[in-house]
């Protein structure tokens, strides 16, 4: 993966107008995560609905490099308890979700919507119309657990996906690229979590898992960060600025 992205920088110093568009170290702070965006992107709010159908709110951030589309879907998930707790007090008798003391369900079976989220995202993928997936496998990016995928869809252009959750967030960065395109190595190497400050978040020694840590079954591990601090705070430091290194440590199929 490292070599791909290193063989994609060089080509936006080489090829045409459309790659010599710039990438820059987008930052924000509000929603946790940084990410190389080919210039500022833009922001639309919307609603995700979750695998026990309920609703939350989500952004969209997205930045066109000629025909490759890139984006970023942050869903936030922390008002999923009191919906559940909410939906049980509303539900018929007899409905398991209605139960007050679901243990390791919750409440409207928010815990189990809340470990399902990933593969939920996945299976919205998989189940793409006119898609096949050609790899699918699971990953960590700074120590946080997710499931990443590719797919050439029924257009042949090519996406590539990750999926991941961190702090009852979700996040959902893809890049859909044309036919006989290079893989979007700088977007993918560069995705990293950040803190309220805006500082690179990298847990050591232990992979986080929103399911355990991010819901309280067991301590967060303790994190640092790797000098990629908060240029700009939310929002990236504008056009032009020069993309951050890829953050080391990957996980399964990193090179």
């Amino acid at each position: 993966m490292r070599k791909t992205a290193i063989v994609f920088a060089l080509a936006l110093l080489v090829s045409g107008p459309v790659s010599a568009q710039e990438f820059i170290d987008y930052r924000n702070a509000e929603d946790g995560f940084a990410v190389n965006f080919p210039g500022q992107p833009r922001v639309t709010t919307t609603t995700w609905k979750t695998l026990f159908d309920y609703e939350m709110p989500a952004k969209v951030f997205t930045a066109n490099r000629g025909k490759e589309i890139y984006t970023v879907t942050v869903v936030d998930y922390t008002s999923l308890e009191q919906q559940g707790i909410e939906r049980a007090k509303r539900c018929e008798p007899g409905n398991a979700q209605c139960r007050q003391n679901a243990g390791v369900m919750g409440p409207g079976y928010w815990q189990h919507d809340m470990r399902a989220t990933i593969m939920h995202a996945t299976s919205k993928f998989v189940l793409r119309e006119g898609a096949k997936v050609t790899q699918i496998g699971w990953e960590w990016f700074e120590m946080v657990e997710g499931n990443y995928l590719h797919l050439t869809n029924a257009d042949k252009s090519r996406s590539f996906v990750w999926i991941t959750m961190h702090e009852k967030k979700l996040y959902v960065a893809e890049v859909t690229v044309p036919p006989g395109s290079p893989e979007p190595g700088l977007f993918q190497q560069s995705w990293s979590f950040v803190d309220a400050a805006g500082q690179t978040v990298r847990y050591q020694q232990v992979i986080y898992s929103n399911a355990y840590h991010g819901m309280g079954a067991y301590p967060k591990p303790t994190y640092g960060n790797q000098g990629r601090g908060a240029g700009a705070g939310a929002g990236g430091r504008g056009a032009g600025a020069a993309p951050a290194p890829a953050p080391a440590g990957r996980g399964a199929g990193a090179n």
